[in-house]
């Protein structure tokens, strides 16, 4: 678990560091931003190959080389001189960490008896959960009281306790001689580049009014349905095609892109809006976010006491879902004189939903497959939340940016002598430069006006994304069974 938190938390611990490693490295605006691209794509296109690995080298000694290279990346990252040096590093940091989450959670189920799999699942899920919203907070800690590059040393001394303690006690499994298929991977692996690609310089090249967007976009798809096709009738495909008939392993994938979305969206949407429109200074914001992981670990110990006690997955689940929409229902109601109370209810809120729809997920994953799929089987529901994060995000934003246009051209239309009681709009233009002055500070007003409508417009969205998902739990099956007792028969 602990190596499972220090893969998430590099997701996102070091978007606030971006402007002073800007400076630092001698940057641009646009270039910089490849320190956090290199390392999601990287990360995407590696994790496909934790299953041929783990069975190639052998899951422990596997596990031991992600931490080991993760640790190690990251120290080199913490030392980089120029932009150069730190996306290629960031590029090392995200091949290593793609296989510690799934390998962390296929060891964790491993090792343990499937009556005490909902534990492990909640055990995991903090690391998983807390990770995004951790980073942020403690990212922007460190930059402002020490340096942007103690966000890369803060992995090494969790980093060394975690492989210390892998080292003395992970169990060694028997390995296999696997084809790999090299020409579903290269499929898969353009797949996945071209679409972060897209996401990522999308909002920078205006989207489809630029050649290099619509060359990502036909890579993309493309790439997946030759994907799809070679999967389906490929003797030895990359994923074992047996994945694909379990019900509730592909429902579960399904969840998991929600997931991504909602979350990392909030977590990415959040910390900007109570800077920006309210003023919060770094640590204010990672105080009043903070319920949220604390709502998390609550949800997380319950829905696996449920799952422990046999209760059925698919209402806990759905509850979840719900839970999250009624939360961004409360969110999409805020306005500019919204206080803290609002924030830490709704976020406490909202991290109950979340932790009591990820740990019945992925007990219900894994409930029917058979312990040589589990790493595969890992691999794809970490796949599906980080590229649900991915897209969820790069919409969130490109929503929020032209909302905000459109909300300032709407506003900007009512701002007249009458709706300006302090200031006679009409005769401004008198007073010369005060004049501009005060122009531009009505002007910053209707602006932040426009973002908040803007963010409002997001919430609501989000809020009918949980909503809709809520009753796809009614497609999957009953599979949780009593401790130590299997699972009644399916209806």
């Amino acid at each position: 678990m602990a190596a499972s938190l220090l893969a998430v938390l590099d997701t996102t611990i070091a978007n606030v560091a971006i402007p002073h490693m800007q400076s630092a490295l001698g940057a641009t605006a646009d270039t910089v931003t490849w320190v956090l691209t290199s390392y999601i794509i990287t990360s995407a296109v590696a994790l496909p190959m934790t299953g041929w690995l783990a069975e190639r080298i052998g899951a422990r000694r596997l596990f031991l080389f992600s931490v080991t290279g993760f640790v190690a990346s990251s120290m080199l990252c913490g030392l980089a001189q120029n932009l150069e040096q730190m996306v290629v590093f960031r590029a090392l940091q995200g091949v290593a960490g793609a296989f510690i989450a799934p390998l962390s959670q296929s060891f964790m189920l491993d090792t343990t008896r499937r009556s005490r799999h909902p534990q492990m699942m909640a055990i995991w899920g903090m690391g998983i959960m807390i990770g995004p919203i951790l980073g942020p907070v403690l990212g922007g800690w460190l930059t402002e009281n020490w340096n942007w590059r103690w966000v890369f040393y803060v992995n090494l001394p969790v980093g060394i306790i975690s492989i210390a303690i892998l080292s003395a006690n992970l169990p060694r499994r028997v390995q296999q001689a696997r084809k790999f298929d090299l020409t579903g991977f290269a499929m898969l692996a353009v797949a996945l580049c071209s679409f972060q690609l897209l996401l990522d310089r999308g909002q920078q090249a205006d989207w489809f009014d630029a050649v290099e967007i619509w060359i990502y976009a036909v890579l993309c798809a493309s790439a997946v349905w030759m994907t799809i096709v070679h999967f389906a009738t490929a003797r030895n495909p990359l994923f074992d095609r047996a994945l694909f008939k379990d019900r509730n392993f592909v429902i579960s994938l399904t969840f998991m892109l929600v997931i991504g979305s909602v979350l990392f969206s909030v977590m990415a949407l959040l910390p900007p809006m109570l800077q920006g429109l309210f003023g919060y200074d770094v640590i204010d914001t990672g105080l009043v976010l903070m319920p949220r992981g604390v709502g998390v670990l609550i949800s997380m110990q319950l829905a696996g006491f449920l799952m422990r006690r046999g209760f059925d997955a698919r209402p806990v689940v759905a509850s979840g879902f719900i839970i999250c929409g009624l939360s961004l229902m409360q969110m999409s109601h805020w306005s500019l004189a919204v206080d803290n109370w609002h924030v830490v209810a709704s976020g406490l809120l909202q991290g109950v939903g979340i932790g009591l729809v990820f740990i019945p997920l992925n007990v219900s994953a894994f409930a029917t497959l058979p312990p040589q799929l589990r790493t595969d089987g890992s691999s794809l529901l970490n796949l599906m939340r980080s590229l649900g994060a991915s897209a969820g995000i790069s919409l969130m934003t490109v929503l929020l940016a032209r909302n905000i246009q459109t909300s300032h051209s709407d506003l900007a239309g009512h701002v007249t002598a009458g709706a300006v009681n302090s200031i006679d709009v009409s005769t401004v233009d008198r007073f010369q430069n005060l004049g501009d002055v005060v122009l531009r500070i009505i002007d910053g007003e209707v602006t932040r006006q426009a973002a908040m409508i803007a963010y409002i417009d997001d919430f609501h969205l989000m809020m009918w994304m949980s909503f809709a998902a809520a009753p796809l739990t009614l497609l999957m099956r009953r599979n949780a069974a009593p401790a130590g007792r299997p699972a009644p028969p399916a209806h």
